[in-house]
């Protein structure tokens, strides 16, 4: 008599089958071409880039040599690459120099000869023993120091391609990474620096970015798009995220009330900005509460991924996506991607936005904890050696809760210190060449790497700023805060055109020769600070040397003109046309300095 099946048994040979017929389906696509199915359609976790890349190819259009690189082989799937570089001694070459970012190292030269390594950390924000790895790593690795980018970030320069593997490794030891944070890919995830711990803020944007840290991480196809991508989160708070200069910025909003609308906090959504190509993020009108922002998030970069432009690197941005299809028809895109249509801001009371201070990022200031400050401290154009990272784990360990806040105005912030603590913690900060005071000019100085260290550069942007600032606080009482932002090409890694003085670098011909020099831009800002503006051209091709003059000459002019002690330069540039700023500034008296 047949017996019955028991239901184990029923499942093991469910699962027996199971595995012949995918083993079966396993061999088909063995003989296919990699990444296609049966029917020519892209599939596995590069579907989306391949199919976009196939739609152009289709369409008579010609991929760009990065596309055709990634397409050949994702570079994520290169890691026995980038190990055999470094075990041979050896810097990639050609394209391989593009795809090796992808694993987080950029080979600099003719800059430096080296490895430029930049992480991840979502909201910028580490732990005490996690910045005494870094020093360590620094040190053993590297040139033994390190820099705090303007997405609150962590870079670390002069690391030989033997120690290219070693230095990763290092970084993923201590819980952080460098995947995806260079090329094609979205760029580490910016927050309020002073999330949790700010008595305006009115969202903590600290889950909101480590989720969405997460979701790339965790999503192949949120790498290989068309072009790098940014992603801000402002919560509100006191120090500047500057969320309107990126391609996705969520802006954090009180919704009090409104036929439809629950009162609460939701976030504005911004699109397409890119200051260095003279675009702030436009308002979509659409309020996502705070756990609808991750997946919308993913949804635009879908979207662009899908539209984004693979035949122009320099039209490639999701700016111009946006300027070709209008801004209606990307956000119905987006809306397809995310499988519903997203709410729209029409009708809802909306309480007006604080404004952050402009340099709030310096300084001792109360927490919302009673009894706690932050105190913000300067660092020279963003860098710090392996031995003040050390110090500045140690203190705040000692006197904070081991949190350290990188900001986006290349500084950053030790929080949880306590009042009666306040006055050593400063005096173990100036230990260490450091401080958290300094003159209004030095407050909001931010530079690029500069040619020191990047092979795009025209000047040595970091060298300057220093020598600039100097010049100008022994000449000058500047009373009233104003940010001077010195890049070193096109890319506007410093985000001339926001900054109250934006210098972007040019070769200036001095006879038969050519010289470091700037191009001169005045009067821009953010919408954090109601200032958003680009900065308006000033003086073209102004050799270095002679930089520091007209600079003196046009921040006397301010000083003697302005309306009031309160108006700030950026108020002042913006009422006066240019030609009659010039002309202030060309009649203006400029004492000599005493010898």
């Amino acid at each position: 008599m047949k017996e019955e099946l028991d239901d184990a048994q029923k499942q093991w040979l469910q699962g027996f089958v199971s595995g012949i017929e995918a083993r079966k389906a396993a061999d088909k696509l063995a003989s296919r071409t990699a990444g296609s199915s049966s029917e020519g359609q892209p599939i596995g976790p590069d579907a989306l880039q391949h199919a976009a890349q196939d739609r152009i190819v289709a369409s008579g259009g010609k991929l760009v040599a990065e596309e055709t690189a990634k397409r050949a082989r994702n570079p994520l799937d290169r890691w026995d690459e980038v190990v055999g570089r470094a075990e041979a001694g050896q810097f990639p070459k050609g394209i391989d120099v593009f795809l090796t970012k992808y694993h987080g190292l950029f080979f600099v030269a003719p800059a430096e000869n080296s490895f430029m390594c930049r992480l991840r950390m979502p909201n910028g924000i580490l732990n005490a023993w996690q910045m005494r790895g870094l020093a360590e790593a620094a040190d053993a690795f590297g040139g033994g120091y390190a820099d705090v980018t303007t997405r609150a970030n962590l870079q670390i320069r002069e690391i030989p391609a033997r120690h290219a593997v070693d230095l990763l490794l290092a970084v993923q030891d201590l819980g952080l990474t460098a995947r995806g944070s260079g090329a094609d890919n979205i760029r580490n995830i910016t927050g309020s620096a002073t999330a949790g711990i700010d008595p305006q803020e009115l969202y903590d944007t600290r889950p909101l970015c480590r989720a969405m840290h997460h979701y790339i991480l965790n999503h192949r196809e949120m790498y290989g798009l068309p072009r790098k991508f940014n992603i801000a989160f402002d919560g509100g708070g006191r120090v500047p995220v500057l969320e309107d200069t990126n391609d996705i910025g969520f802006v954090a909003t009180e919704v009090t009330g409104g036929a439809g609308f629950e009162p609460g906090i939701y976030f504005r959504l911004q699109l397409g900005g890119i200051t260095g190509h003279l675009d702030f993020a436009f308002e979509t009108g659409i309020l996502l509460k705070p756990e609808e922002c991750v997946a919308v998030a993913g949804a635009v970069v879908r979207a662009f991924a899908i539209h984004g432009d693979r035949t122009n690197r320099q039209k490639a941005r999701l700016k111009y996506v946006i300027d070709r299809m209008g801004r209606e028809a990307f956000v119905a895109e987006v809306e397809k991607e995310h499988g519903g249509k997203l709410r729209r801001a029409a009708g809802a009371q909306v309480a007006p936005r604080m404004l952050a201070d402009k340099q709030g990022h310096i300084g001792v200031h109360r927490q919302k904890q009673a009894g706690r400050n932050y105190l913000g401290l300067v660092l020279p154009v963003g860098r710090m050696t392996s031995e003040q990272m050390r110090g500045i784990a140690g203190i705040a360990d000692r006197f904070g809760s081991g949190t350290i806040r990188l900001t986006v105005w290349q500084n950053l912030l030790i929080s949880d210190v306590a009042d009666r603590d306040v006055g050593v913690c400063i005096a173990a900060i100036a230990a260490l060449g450091l401080r958290v005071e300094a003159s209004a000019l030095r407050r909001g100085l931010v530079a690029c790497t500069g040619n020191a260290g990047c092979k795009f550069a025209a000047a040595n942007t970091k060298g300057h700023a220093l020598k600039l600032v100097d010049y100008l606080e022994m000449r000058l009482a500047i009373d009233t805060p104003i940010n001077i932002h010195l890049t070193g090409c096109h890319h506007s890694c410093a985000q001339h055109y926001v900054g109250d003085i934006g210098l972007i670098a040019a070769r200036v011909e001095r006879g038969e020769d050519s010289v470091e020099g700037y191009h001169v831009f005045i009067g821009g800002g953010a919408a954090s600070t109601a200032e958003q503006a680009m900065a308006r051209e000033y003086a073209t091709s102004i050799a270095f040397d002679d930089l520091p003059p007209l600079l003196e000459r046009l921040l006397a002019t301010y000083l003697a003109h302005r309306q009031s002690a309160t108006e700030s330069l950026f108020e002042f540039c913006r009422r006066h046309e240019i030609a009659a700023l010039r002309d202030l500034a060309e009649r203006a008296p400029v004492p000599a300095l005493a010898a």
